[in-house]
């Protein structure tokens, strides 16, 4: 199941059925549209909405700190999104209710924040968010390592994620597929003796926060394995378990944990294809 279908299952379940459509969040259609072809200006509109959310990142990786809550950074958060001029993408999204996933050491994805769960020294913090901009989508994820007390068990999980997903996006231009850079993913993170979660994937992303195709992370025949086309923007999300790849979702109906408590670690960009390569719209360094 793909992040898309899994936000979706929340609203059929009726949760947060009513906070779907407001005024201060983006456009959500009823319904998945083919994959798209970006324009040259659709991208670069995504190119601002992406770089708003890097910003956000790369801010929020210099901030996190032992003592702060998860709702100290959803803040933060939310405050910069719209600063520059953008609407945070996940807030009121199928019902989730902040700007940020926060999700800690254990906590695979869709962690929410809050003002009791306090960052501890060595903790393994993921940060996903997303910036909607003028009708377009950003979205990234990075893994932060807290404090001189993370482990280098912790450090080196974040690393191999990182690098994983680094590997994928090498194998990315016009005319390779999805099981290439997938295969890239799954072969980085397995060398290194960990896990792909598959429960999750990437995922199209443009004027909806979710489009077509499902962005996998790992070898299989049940997901369409698409050919690429210049003009693609895709969010491209490797998610790495230390144990089991196995997942289980907490009674608020978002958190998700590892089954056996390990540590699980995340990184995201959000990519145009090229003829060549691709464009990587997230990057931080700038």
């Amino acid at each position: 199941m793909n992040l898309f279908a899994d936000l979706l299952a929340h609203t059929q379940s009726g949760q947060g059925a009513s906070g779907l459509a407001t005024q201060s969040g983006p456009r959500i259609q009823k319904g998945r549209r083919g994959v798209e072809i970006k324009s040259a200006r659709e991208i670069e509109i995504m190119r601002q909405a992406s770089r708003i959310v890097a910003t956000v990142l790369r801010e929020i990786i210099g901030i996190a700190a032992p003592g702060m809550s998860t709702a100290d950074l959803d803040r933060f958060a939310e405050r910069r999104i719209r600063e520059m001029g953008a609407t945070p993408s996940f807030k009121g999204y199928h019902g989730f209710p902040a700007s940020i996933c926060a999700s800690i050491n254990d906590q695979v994805v869709h962690g929410i924040p809050g003002e009791r769960q306090l960052i501890r020294d060595g903790d393994l913090l993921k940060v996903d968010t997303g910036a909607y901009f003028e009708g377009y989508h950003g979205d990234s994820c990075v893994t932060i390592p807290v404090g001189a007390g993370a482990s280098e068990a912790s450090r080196r999980l974040s690393r191999v994620a990182q690098e994983s997903l680094m590997k994928g996006l090498a194998t990315v231009k016009a005319g390779s597929t999805l099981l290439e850079l997938a295969g890239a993913v799954q072969d980085h993170v397995e060398a290194h003796g960990y896990a792909v979660v598959e429960d999750y994937t990437g995922h199209g992303v443009g004027r909806n926060l979710h489009e077509e195709p499902s962005v996998f992370n790992f070898r299989t025949r049940d997901l369409p394995n698409m050919t690429l086309r210049a003009g693609m923007t895709l969010a491209v999300e490797p998610i790495l378990n230390a144990g089991s790849k196995d997942c289980r979702t907490l009674k608020d109906r978002w958190t998700v944990v590892t089954m056996d408590g390990s540590l699980s670690a995340q990184w995201e960009h959000t990519i145009v294809v090229t003829g060549d390569g691709c464009e990587i719209l997230t990057d931080r360094d700038f």
